[in-house]
């Protein structure tokens, strides 16, 4: 692909923007970005910010002079792709590259977050693309809080790789997210037998497993005075450590199963260490609070 000079004049708009529809989606996005990245803007004519961002979008597009493409779904005319890309509100957004989707948004953005939007999507035909980087992508989505997203661009990669065990395990993850529980579980229990055990599968039956645990903790304030009021009420601590992972406090919840462990390893079948590896389980291989935390339990077990 060339780069056009400032003072070379881009494409025709007629070339960089055009509406699409289920008929022409294959062409025009999927095929086409083999060639290029493909912005589809799914939109509707009754939708109000729909009427804000589509001349943005058109405007960021124009201004990458060629270096990406912007096509146009109205939702209602086009029932069938939406329905097949899961899109439950507009305006959503979705970027194509090597016929997989690799990033997007819902909702109308600012037009400064919409040029940035633009030209990172751009930017890709330099990096190469793949199920990695559709991946990463979707990743990026799901930590942004866009699970929503991020699980549309997880089973899209499923698509053409069913037994992407990392997708799959961030399909679960994005369900976990949005606190739907059921079909997060529903789709961990349908892995392919060849995946059942990768990493990102079992670290997605780890979360869930501590979300279902989650359901039922207590408020952390009154499980900290019983702690505080009976260090030896293990089932107290046990309590608070689910409490606090429930929280978001994953290091508060190391640190009392490391301290239950300390006090007494059998407690209830040995719970704190399987809870433990559980906690570990649920984060990344490299993650630092699961490496210190894996040291500090082995130097215990050891000791």
């Amino acid at each position: 692909m060339f780069e056009l000079g400032a003072g070379q004049a881009g494409p025709p708009a007629g070339d960089l923007i055009r509406d699409g529809s289920d008929a022409t989606f294959m062409q025009d996005v999927v095929e086409a970005s083999h060639e290029v990245p493909v912005i589809v803007d799914f939109w509707a004519t009754w939708c109000g910010p729909c009427k804000t961002l589509g001349p943005a979008l058109e405007e960021a597009v124009k201004a990458a002079r060629g270096k990406v493409r912007l096509i146009k779904v109205d939702i209602d005319r086009n029932q069938a792709v939406a329905a097949q890309l899961r899109i439950q509100s507009i305006p959503t957004v979705h970027a194509f590259y090597q016929g997989r989707p690799v990033d997007g948004f819902q909702g109308a953005l600012p037009p400064s977050e919409v040029r940035a939007f633009v030209n990172r999507i751009s930017a890709l035909a330099a990096g190469g693309g793949g199920p990695e980087q559709a991946i990463e992508a979707a990743e990026n989505m799901l930590a942004g809080g866009a699970a929503a997203d991020a699980a549309r661009t997880f089973a899209a990669v499923l698509v053409e790789e069913p037994e992407n065990a990392d997708a799959y395990g961030g399909l679960v993850r994005a369900h976990l997210a949005t606190g739907d529980l059921d079909q997060a579980e529903a789709i961990l229990n349908g892995a392919p037998a060849g995946i059942s055990d990768a990493p990102g599968i079992e670290a997605a039956r780890a979360q869930l497993e501590l979300a279902r645990q989650a359901a039922d903790a207590g408020p952390v304030a009154d499980l900290r005075a019983e702690v505080a009021a009976n260090p030896d009420n293990h089932q107290a601590r046990f309590d608070l450590a689910t409490a606090l992972h429930a929280g978001g406090d994953t290091e508060g919840a190391v640190a009392e199963l490391l301290e239950l462990f300390r006090r007494d390893r059998a407690w209830n079948d040995g719970a704190a260490k399987a809870q433990l590896l559980t906690v570990f389980g649920a984060l990344k291989p490299n993650d630092p609070l699961a490496l210190s935390g894996r040291r500090r339990l082995s130097s215990m077990i050891f000791a």
